[in-house]
């Protein structure tokens, strides 16, 4: 019979290999290390400094919920940094009740300020009805909707930093996606600096903590909950290359990793340019745009709105 899997800082039994580093971990010194990960990623990028209140958009979903249960846990040690939980209500029948329950209840058990944002009282309607037979853009117009119901959201609670839990698969994906479509502008922005004011920036903690990683954790904070799957998540690209990606980091480790690394020699290829630079005001709203017309007014006026 095989000897169990031990820890390999204190012996104990471990509950994952972490295949980047080579290490087995028992569930403290995994919740400890993943922890130190995101703080060193939040110094490192000088995501948040002292003063700062940090809007964290809060789904319910997985990766917002060890977002803000490991925030709440850091930020003392930032300074004087306080969090408010922003959660966007779609309006997506037989899903949304139920992520919006496990926000509320995350928010009351770690007291921490809670803010719905509705679509239909921002932008007049439901997603559910907004997508009527405009369901093959489903994700499009839900994305645009969301990322400007949370700047919204943002600003009205005073808020100088929005915080999302996108982590290692999604930041991967995204590069990906970018790369295949010949993206420049898009594969090399970050949002989480150099704002000049001009917009409030977005920041990604967990932008170097992979999805099992992220599992692993709640699972051991007794934070996990089985929620449902968005009923449009299906017509979105990312899914297939979600699943071309995870084979590719099945068979050769690292490969999220590397293509994170590439997109960031990228970015240091184009050094001296920053969001700031490529953005204008949108003619019609005046939000920051990298186009004459902004995304949002875009949409806006293909709804008829």
């Amino acid at each position: 019979m095989s000897s169990p899997l031990v820890c390999s800082v204190c012996g104990k039994p471990a509950v994952i290999y972490q295949r980047h580093s080579g290490r087995h971990l028992c569930g403290v010194h995994f919740c400890a290390d993943v922890e130190e990960h995101v703080a060193g990623t939040i110094k490192t990028h000088r995501m948040i400094t002292g003063y700062d209140r940090v809007a964290v958009a809060l789904s319910g979903g997985k990766d917002s919920t060890a977002l803000l249960l490991m925030l709440s846990r850091l930020l003392p040690s930032f300074g004087e940094v306080s969090l408010v939980a922003l959660t966007v209500d779609e309006g997506i029948s037989g899903y949304r009740e139920e992520t919006i329950r496990s926000a509320e209840w995350l928010t009351r058990k770690l007291g921490i300020e809670h803010h719905i944002l509705s679509f239909e009282a921002l932008f007049g309607d439901s997603l559910d009805t907004l997508l009527k037979d405009r369901e093959p853009r489903a994700c499009t117009i839900c994305g645009i909707l969301r990322k400007k119901a949370l700047v919204m959201g943002t600003q009205q609670a005073g808020a100088t930093k929005l915080a999302t839990g996108h982590n290692l698969d999604d930041e991967a994906q995204s590069v990906l996606m970018n790369t295949l479509r010949g993206d420049l502008s898009r594969l090399v922005r970050d949002s989480g600096v150099n704002s000049s004011g001009i917009f409030i920036p977005r920041i990604k903690p967990l932008r170097e903590i992979s999805e099992r990683e992220i599992a692993m954790y709640l699972m051991l904070n007794e934070a996990w909950t089985d929620l449902p799957e968005c009923p449009y998540s299906h017509h979105a690209l990312r899914r297939e290359v979600r699943s071309l990606l995870s084979g590719f980091e099945y068979r050769y480790p690292g490969t999220m990793l590397n293509l994170m690394k590439s997109k960031e020699k990228i970015r240091q290829s184009c050094s001296g340019t920053t969001d700031a630079d490529l953005l204008i005001r949108c003619r019609i709203c005046g939000d920051p745009s990298s186009g004459e017309i902004c995304q949002f007014c875009s949409l806006m006026q293909s709804l008829g709105r």
